[in-house]
């Protein structure tokens, strides 16, 4: 099992942003992603990381799917891989209509189909091949119009990667049958068959199986005999999950909870969350999900943890380490590391395709 991280600005300051990730790095640490919401855009830091580092992967992670021209995508995974030495990981997403309808001002139509032709068109400007293309959603050349089929002026790359991050049955599935990678949120080793069926499906559809994707799951990791207060710290990030994460009609996050089998807590927390009753929803997450979802307690307690996603399937561990200082997250990051090290040096338990 391997481990990555998220590049942290919006809490860390870019200066000790780039610094965790170097030192992440220098611990072994496989890949670094960089999410896009409302604030920074995924690719920049990622063009910068390239510049500082050597070794670690870099992934977009996600970037929002249709808020860019599918050969503006292709163009800028093309321009990162480039210049990282072919360490960049493309990670694409769909959102939701919260953020691409107010924000973007783009309608949320149609989007797993937006997402297969992004990815279609992607693979062909990459691949060095002229851009004709006739889908559902995209149509190049643009129909009636002055433009022409054109070859990218880059040099053919070689394959780029290919991370989904979905969470709905149906674009579970189409990560199994596209990509070489899945990126997971509200994921329980518990209860893996919620996504791992849906993706199994999909890659069985395609003449392969999980095993040929990176699965890459995980959650905060923090250190303390005292559970409880782990527990406190972490129920209103769970709140937020369950109810602000989209709209009333459309949380994905929420969904998959559902899926999992707290359907009355999550619905019940996302009325109070939306009703603006942000702490009485916090109160409403039971342990069992805030535990189900990260790795805290010692460090017997993390490592049971890791084990727990390690047979659950899961290849990549993604980590989000606790402290508050620069220092005092890298101390735990290190920890972190190591214990999977040590888990993965032991005999994994067998996992189905």
């Amino acid at each position: 099992m391997r481990v990555s991280v998220n590049i942290g600005a919006a809490r860390d300051g870019w200066d000790d942003a780039i610094s965790s990730v170097i030192e992440a790095e220098r611990l072994g640490v496989h890949s670094v992603w960089s999410a896009e919401s409302w604030g920074y855009d995924a690719a920049t830091p990622l063009a910068y990381l390239a510049a500082k580092t050597s070794r670690i992967l870099l992934g977009s992670g996600i970037m929002q799917a249709g808020t860019r021209t599918p050969a503006l995508v292709a163009m800028t995974a093309m321009s990162l891989a480039s210049l990282s030495g072919d360490r960049f990981l493309l990670g694409l997403g769909v959102s939701g209509p919260q953020v691409i309808e107010g924000w973007h001002g783009i309608p949320f139509e149609r989007p797993l189909r937006r997402m297969r032709e992004i990815i279609d068109i992607v693979r062909l400007v990459s691949s060095g091949e002229r851009v004709h293309y006739e889908g559902q959603v995209y149509q190049l050349p643009l129909p009636g119009g002055e433009g022409k089929a054109l070859r990218s002026g880059a040099p053919a790359s070689t394959r780029i990667p290919l991370y989904l991050a979905t969470l709905s049955p149906k674009s579970l599935e189409v990560t199994g049958e596209l990509a070489d990678g899945w990126l997971g949120t509200s994921f329980m080793p518990e209860h893996a068959d919620v996504f791992f069926d849906h993706i199994a499906r999909g890659a069985r559809r395609a003449g392969r199986s999980l095993a040929d994707l990176d699965l890459q799951a995980g959650g905060g990791v923090a250190f303390s005999d005292d559970l409880d207060a782990l527990i406190a710290r972490r129920r209103p990030g769970a709140a937020f999950t369950l109810g602000a994460m989209g709209s009333r009609e459309h949380n994905f996050y929420n969904a998959a909870f559902r899926r999992a089998g707290y359907d009355d807590v999550a619905l019940e927390a996302q009325r109070l969350w939306l009703e603006g009753k942000r702490d009485e929803a916090a109160a409403r997450v039971p342990d069992e999900i805030v535990l189900q979802t990260n790795l805290l307690g010692t460090d017997d307690m993390v490592r049971d943890r890791i084990r727990a996603y390690r047979d659950a399937g899961v290849t990549t561990l993604r980590l989000e380490p606790d402290g508050r200082t620069l220092s005092e997250r890298l101390d735990t990051l290190a920890r972190a590391v190591g214990l999977v090290n040590e888990v993965s040096a032991e005999p994994a338990a067998a996992v189905s395709s």
